[in-house]
């Protein structure tokens, strides 16, 4: 509605086909949002039929003032925040524009004081991923879009690249991390890929119908973060009591059942399609976690660990 606003105000005669097109909307949503305009907001809106499009037939000097709370924006302020990280990237100008736009729409009845705020807040992460700002931003809008892509695409541990057509289905963030979730073409199958990788994204110029079935909670319900398997597992490791208020502290996975030990310690069960994460988390504990079930995962941790002792003595 602002930016149908500022069209108008503009002097332009905008017409709801036209708006449509500029907005990437349908027509029915710009009618809804002209008659919230009119009927809700009170603005002074009509249609000029000489002009085949809609006008103030009064000065209008700003948009109405939006009802918003010092706690809503303080929210507001925390989702700013917490995107510090990706600075640069296709969410930033928007969501920087947006928040300053809500800022200066604010009632005379709340004092708002960014500075003190913005001291009181921060977000840090311990591992910042490498993106090209360029590649990133344009998977992203294809994303959004529905427009197929062609990637150069740089498997982990091969210096040489490989063409991949992929419909892009879902961008996500996990754990910090960037992963795009897209049909591949060549394997007719859903694959993931880490924006990292990808060196180059080109659009062919084909669009898609994003399946309605897709559901990326489903995708990922029997993963430890983004890698989904075939199997069903039943995974147990106790934890050592110095770490166990860490572990008591967060919820790891939906399956999770977590069970307090007479000594002090915890014992954590989950039901995983993929033992490839779990594996690389217990090894962040050190000598503080023991595998119980399965025994496949044992065998894994004990042998990383011997490598471990064995790389360390070199």
């Amino acid at each position: 509605m602002m930016r149908i606003h500022e069209a108008i105000q503009s002097g332009g005669y905008p017409n709801a086909t036209r708006l449509g097109r500029e907005l990437e909307v349908s027509t029915k949503s710009i009618h809804r949002d002209l008659d919230f305009m009119r009927d809700r907001l009170n603005l002074p809106l009509a249609y000029h039929p000489q002009r085949f499009g809609y006008h103030y037939t009064e000065a209008v000097s700003a948009f109405p003032t939006l009802q918003i709370t010092e706690g809503e924006l303080f929210a507001l302020l925390i989702a700013e925040k917490s995107l510090q990280q990706y600075r640069g990237t296709h969410f930033e100008r928007p969501l920087v524009s947006a928040f300053k736009k809500l800022a200066a729409a604010l009632p005379d009845a709340i004092s708002l004081h960014l500075a003190d705020w913005d001291q009181a807040v921060s977000f840090r992460t311990r591992a910042e991923p490498v993106l090209n700002l360029e590649v990133f931003d344009a998977i992203a809008q294809a994303t959004a879009r529905c427009q197929q892509l062609e990637l150069t695409y740089r498997k982990p541990g091969r210096a040489d690249t490989e063409q991949r057509v992929v419909d892009p289905w879902h961008l996500a963030n996990i754990n910090g991390e960037w992963y795009l979730f897209a049909h591949d073409h060549l394997r007719k199958d859903l694959r993931t890929f880490m924006p990292a990788r990808i060196q180059a994204a080109r659009l062919t110029g084909k669009t898609f119908v994003r399946p309605q079935k897709f559901s990326l909670d489903n995708r990922l319900r029997g993963s430890f973060g983004v890698h989904s398997g075939q199997g069903e597992y039943e995974v147990v490791v106790r934890f050592h009591p110095c770490v166990a208020d860490y572990l008591r502290e967060k919820k790891w996975h939906p399956t999770q059942q977590l069970l307090d030990l007479k000594d002090g310690g915890v014992e954590l069960r989950f039901q995983l399609s993929s033992l490839v994460e779990i594996e690389r988390w217990i090894l962040s504990w050190g000598g503080h976690a023991r595998v119980l079930k399965p025994r496949e995962l044992a065998a894994s941790i004990q042998d990383a660990a011997r490598q471990i002792i064995a790389s360390a003595s070199k």
